[in-house]
């Protein structure tokens, strides 16, 4: 068995850009995987076509041995857009060995360690208490979720005082506590919106009291010194993650005690290879891993695979691929609606879990080409805030 063609697809996940891969093989195979499109989204076909030709011929179920030519080939360490095509890559080749041994892919990495998924509902914005306590109690009655995920902003970091910032979230997340069901599971996700690791604590700290189920990267993950610096004396749960890329950096972090959860994106950090070795290392510190997961349903399917078969997972963010159009921040529940096509089969949640597959191979999911081709691409950028005195803060 060789791989004998690559197929990339610009597709649309509601209204937000995917960009899908596929490899096939010369015995009519295909593995299928998924790039984080961080943008330029665009740049990412090229950059794929030029890693193929390290993969064009060559045998799929030597996975390690190519996504290792794959890192090495670049010389300088790859960042962003090269980590996001060679996570697409792997996938491929891990959901093409699978099928291969006709098993699914948790079977190749040692079988799985739990028989369901655990999940929590991304909501990502700041309803007031009556609109969440809604929003919360359908999402359980339709999918069984506890746990959840809101924005922690209720008015504009940038205008106002930091100290009525800081009052305004704690007296949110009070409110929260007090209408919602008590055993719903809340966390906050800040955005990497702040600049100084103090002012990251006073909010923490201000959201600690009411039990969050973690305080989501309020820095920018650039110095991961002052990510330790900011656990030191915050008293809630804190995660980050989503913004690093390999397992030195995630060594830096577990190095300096900078995170208790960490957040690695399974289309960031170069697959499901990469992803392994980061769970181990954060294993060897104590620490769990709750993978970042805002994409669509076939990344589901692959973070699926890697968190049934890592001991220190502990829950997986997820959107329903049909509802409410994904959006940050905010004081509203999303109206928007959408559906996401290209996978016929998603994993949907029962009781807030996710269940495992084990009479299909690979990732589990059938993929749909016309649906990708019929939706086509959709340009999206993420829109970066002014401050008051025209400056531009993070985004």
């Amino acid at each position: 068995m060789k791989i004998d063609r690559m197929r990339v697809f610009m597709t649309r996940d509601k209204d937000r850009p995917r960009v899908i891969v596929a490899l096939d093989t010369d015995d009519g195979l295909t593995g299928w995987g998924e790039c984080y499109n961080h943008g330029p989204d665009k740049a990412l076909p090229p950059l794929l076509d030029y890693l193929y030709g390290f993969l064009s011929g060559q045998d799929p179920t030597r996975v390690e041995y190519l996504v290792n030519l794959l890192i090495q080939q670049s010389r300088f360490p790859p960042g962003a857009l090269g980590l996001a095509a060679i996570s697409a890559l792997d996938h491929c080749l891990w959901d093409l060995a699978a099928k291969a041994a006709n098993v699914p892919v948790y079977k190749l990495l040692g079988g799985e360690v739990r028989d369901r998924i655990k999940v929590y509902a991304g909501v990502y914005t700041a309803p007031d208490a009556p609109a969440a306590r809604e929003e919360f109690d359908r999402l359980k009655e339709g999918w069984g979720f506890t746990a959840f995920k809101l924005s922690p902003w209720r008015i504009d970091m940038h205008s106002n005082r930091w100290g009525n910032v800081v009052k305004a979230s704690a007296d949110y997340f009070r409110s929260l506590r007090e209408t919602v069901n008590d055993e719903y599971e809340i966390a906050f996700d800040a955005h990497a919106k702040i600049f100084e690791p103090i002012a990251a604590r006073q909010l923490g700290n201000a959201l600690a009291p009411y039990d969050p189920l973690f305080f989501e990267e309020p820095l920018r993950p650039e110095n991961i010194e002052a990510w330790g610096d900011l656990k030191q004396g915050l008293n809630c749960t804190l995660a980050t993650g989503e913004s690093l890329y390999n397992r030195n950096e995630f060594l830096r972090l577990l190095q300096v005690k900078g995170a208790d959860l960490i957040q690695p994106d399974i289309c960031v950090v170069g697959g499901i290879s990469e992803m392994r070795r980061i769970a181990t290392l954060a294993e060897a510190y104590f620490v769990g891993v709750a993978p970042h997961n805002p994409m669509g349903p076939l990344a589901t399917a692959v973070n699926v695979h890697f968190s049934a078969a890592a001991q220190n997972f502990r829950i997986l963010e997820y959107r329903l691929p049909k509802g409410q159009a994904y959006v940050y921040g905010g004081l509203d529940v999303e109206k928007r609606q959408g559906e996401t096509r290209y996978v016929v089969d998603p994993y949907l949640p029962k009781d807030g879990y996710l269940e495992l597959r084990p009479d299909r191979s690979g990732w589990g999911v059938e993929m749909d080409e016309k649906a990708m081709e019929e939706e086509g691409y959709i340009h999206w950028q993420r829109r970066v805030p002014k401050r008051p005195d025209g400056s531009y803060a993070f985004a």
